[in-house]
């Protein structure tokens, strides 16, 4: 029997994500899908080459041998399909799309991009800064800059910043107080942000048990530069990473009144799809990024 040559594009793409998932549900959610619709690509798939290619078993699908041959093929060509699109839209002119945290954008790309679009000027950029992550499979981007653990599926990351985090208030604010000798009379200030998940971390790393941060309005600015700026001026004590803030702490607009620094195992991290590694933009910018870092963490 002669295979047909119209290649079936959808369940093959289907069978990719459900292959690197190990599960049909996990590959709908990425995918939008049902499970019963994943299910349903992954028959047609299996019909057109005449071999199953998942061996089902309850809550648990594992591939067969037929799947274990075929998946790292499918892909491999996804990811060249991909490069082939990138090359072609290259061609006509760069265009790379970085996705990042508000504070991050402002307190660092604001003062380096200037110097990556000089040694590549013919790449342009479009930065988009947003409070939520990017989802690759989407959204249009390149890279993006994200905070976590760096565990993403299907994602390459490399960590950029350590994202210590430690009180941080003006020093004209200091000096109107009574003297902050121990953590706990911080209490006696304004907490800006008081359901920030760093402050009963960091209370508890400094020894000061059951702050009573729900005293404090709990407010959510989405981004420290907010918290930074009512705290330099003198309108409470902001959670802070001090790696944001090198030129306020240098200039008198914030100071850090204790030692005590505290990390949550989320760093910030350079990410893009693993399968993208090698297009020559995102290769420019991982390479100028991770050079720029290496300086930055020498001059600290």
């Amino acid at each position: 029997m002669k295979m047909s040559r119209q290649l079936p594009l959808n369940a093959l793409r289907v069978f990719e994500a459900a292959a690197r998932c190990g599960s049909f549900t996990k590959a709908g959610e990425e995918l939008g899908l049902t499970q019963t619709a994943v299910s349903y690509q992954i028959k047609l798939l299996e019909d057109h080459i005449g071999e199953p290619l998942f061996l089902r078993r309850p809550r648990q699908v594992t591939l067969t041998t037929i799947g274990e041959r075929l998946a790292p093929r499918v892909s491999e060509s996804f990811g060249q399909l991909q490069d082939a699109l990138s090359a072609v839209m290259e061609a006509s002119g760069d265009m790379l799309t970085i996705h990042s945290t508000a504070t991050f954008a402002q307190q660092w790309f604001s003062r380096h991009l200037g110097a990556f679009q000089l040694r590549h000027p013919n790449i342009a950029v479009r930065l988009i800064s947003s409070a939520s992550m990017v989802d690759f499979t989407r959204e249009v981007a390149d890279v993006a800059i994200r905070w976590g653990q760096g565990d993403w599926p299907g994602l390459a990351a490399h960590r950029i910043m350590q994202l210590d985090f430690t009180p941080m208030l003006s020093p004209k604010l200091l000096e109107a107080t009574d003297g902050l000798k121990e953590p706990a009379d911080l209490l006696k200030l304004t907490i800006i942000s008081a359901g920030d998940r760093w402050w009963p971390q960091w209370f508890a790393a400094a020894g000061v048990e059951n702050p009573d941060l729900g005293r404090f309005p709990r407010n959510e600015f989405g981004t420290q530069l907010l918290d930074a700026g009512i705290a330099m001026a003198g309108q409470g004590v902001a959670i802070l990473n001090p790696g944001h803030f090198h030129e306020d702490i240098a200039a008198g607009r914030l100071c850090q009144p204790f030692d005590i620094l505290c990390n949550d195992g989320r760093d910030y991290w350079l990410a893009y799809p693993e399968s993208r590694r090698n297009v020559p933009k995102i290769k420019a910018f991982r390479n100028w990024l991770l050079a720029e870092m290496a300086v930055d963490r020498q001059v600290e």
